[in-house]
């Protein structure tokens, strides 16, 4: 689709896509599982981090090091935003933290801002907005648009299923930001669901 898309084709990221979609898969094991494809898709998508060189001490000698050069924020847009911050934040514990209220007018789809509490750092850090579902995108281009307004311009969006529709919205909104997926599914019902998707995310991770 683009370049900037990145769908993962790992065999542990496919395994636990498959049983989240499973309906028969319960709240406890729904959010362990969406946990731990957070940190297999963060660990994909944090890899374009730029490094800076330096030197360590061991016990035995002086070494060469490299450490991530930049701050870098973890911004969860609620709810389901939320369970992907965990992983990540078991990633990288010194990250800062951001979070942005979005919810869904029934009757537009549009998106509808209620909160947003990001740090002032944001503008000099390295940013990955985390939402598990872009579906019609309105959501998902309204968050980076929101974390670009407070300065933010290196921007990753960390996701786990999109809709074609969403995804070429959010692209089509904010191009040359890279996204890291599972998934990409083909459509979206009346209601603005992914088809196939896995359901309600939020209503699984935490009713």
């Amino acid at each position: 689709m683009s370049e900037y898309v990145h769908v993962s084709s790992h065999p542990l990221v496919k395994d636990r896509l498959a049983r989240l979609r499973d309906k028969n898969t319960g709240a406890a094991a729904f959010r362990r599982i969406i946990e731990e494809i957070s940190l297999l898709i963060g660990y994909e998508a944090l890899a374009r981090l730029a490094v800076s060189k330096g030197k360590v001490t061991t016990p035995i000698a002086e070494a060469v090091s490299e450490r991530i050069a930049s701050s870098i924020v973890f911004v969860a847009v609620l709810r389901t935003g939320l369970a992907y911050m965990e992983g990540l934040l078991k990633l990288y514990p010194k990250a800062k933290q951001g979070h942005i209220g979005l919810k869904r007018d029934g009757k537009t789809l549009n998106p509808v801002k209620y909160y947003e509490s990001l740090p002032p750092c944001i503008a000099d850090s390295e940013v990955f907005i985390l939402d598990p579902m872009i579906a019609t995108g309105g959501s998902s281009s309204a968050a980076v648009s929101m974390v670009k307004a407070k300065g933010a311009k290196k921007i990753t969006f960390i996701a786990l299923i999109a809709s074609k529709q969403g995804i070429q919205k959010l692209l089509a909104d904010h191009p040359g930001m890279h996204v890291f997926l599972a998934a990409i599914d083909p459509a979206l019902n009346e209601k603005g669901y992914i088809v196939p998707g896995l359901g309600d995310a939020g209503d699984r991770l935490f009713f």
